[in-house]
């Protein structure tokens, strides 16, 4: 093994724990919410009772029991096995025999090429280290004039829920400057359209179309933001990561005093439909 794959599969075990750490908060408080924005990007993407749809990076199913209910024939595929067990949970407790999972890097999907009529990823494939890579696989496994769907974050500086938390943590540990913006953090490496229509192109797809919607969570308390930012978000969770005891508590405090009655706080996510995007080599003429 050269110097390079090892470094590539640490890489890989390091994501694969850092999901598992996080599958159990990530299950109770981060997919419940997404589900009615993964309808929604559905519902866009032209899904049918009886479709081939591929869910990448699932998590516990924010995607793929959407996606099941609505009749599809649903392949889950995580790098996380606990994240893939949360979700066989959700599927046996509706009774969704529609939905198979398995444990696989998206990076190299253990599928044959033209299979899906559907391949999809919600907040996932945009945390990939190797995107490129990421996104031709994709490809690749989907039908000739089938469809990628992708849901991904929009700009930081327009998820307000995060910009709350930076805010206190800037009020209670001088210094701290907030999140990296050269080069941005993996969750917002395509938060600009214009760049995820450059990947995507150069995956080999096409006919890219982008809507953008805005998404509003509700925090009942400071803890439940900090819990939920903190314990089941890799970007909150890199946000405290060198926080002593002391700071987290300080932080924990200041956010209170920014918010004297709990309410909803929106975010804006960028969702994007490709409609008939198969890899260009792959086409047919009619």
């Amino acid at each position: 093994m050269t110097t390079t794959n090892k470094e590539a599969k640490n890489t890989l075990e390091e994501i694969r724990t850092a999901w598992d750490e996080i599958a159990a908060g990530y299950d109770e408080f981060v997919t419940p919410t997404h589900m009615w924005l993964a309808n929604k990007a559905l519902r866009l993407a032209g899904l049918r009772p009886g479709m081939r749809l591929l869910d990448v990076a699932p998590g516990s199913g924010a995607l793929s029991i959407p996606a099941a209910r609505l009749g599809a024939q649903v392949l889950a595929a995580d790098l996380s096995p606990n994240m893939v067990e949360r979700l066989k949970a959700r599927a046996r407790k509706e009774v969704l025999s529609n939905l198979e999972t398995r444990v696989m890097d998206g990076h190299a999907l253990e599928l044959e090429d033209n299979t899906f009529d559907i391949s999809g990823s919600q907040f996932g494939v945009m945390l990939f280290p190797d995107l490129p890579r990421g996104l031709s696989e994709l490809g690749r496994v989907t039908k000739s004039g089938g469809r990628v769907l992708i849901v991904a974050y929009g700009p930081a500086t327009e998820v307000e829920f995060l910009n709350f938390f930076i805010g206190a943590m800037q009020s209670a540990v001088p210094g701290f400057t907030g999140l990296p913006t050269d080069p941005p953090p993996l969750p917002f490496q395509v938060a600009d359209p214009e760049k995820l229509c450059q990947e995507l192109a150069r995956a080999g797809l096409k006919h890219i179309r982008v809507e953008t919607v805005t998404e509003s969570l509700e925090f009942q308390s400071a803890m439940h933001m900090w819990t939920w930012v903190t314990n089941s978000n890799p970007t909150g969770a890199m946000l405290v990561a060198d926080l002593t005891k002391e700071q987290r508590a300080l932080v924990q405090r200041a956010r209170s005093c920014r918010s004297d009655q709990p309410g909803p706080h929106r975010h804006r996510d960028k969702m994007k439909v490709l409609p008939e995007v198969a890899p260009r080599a792959k086409e047919r003429s009619e």
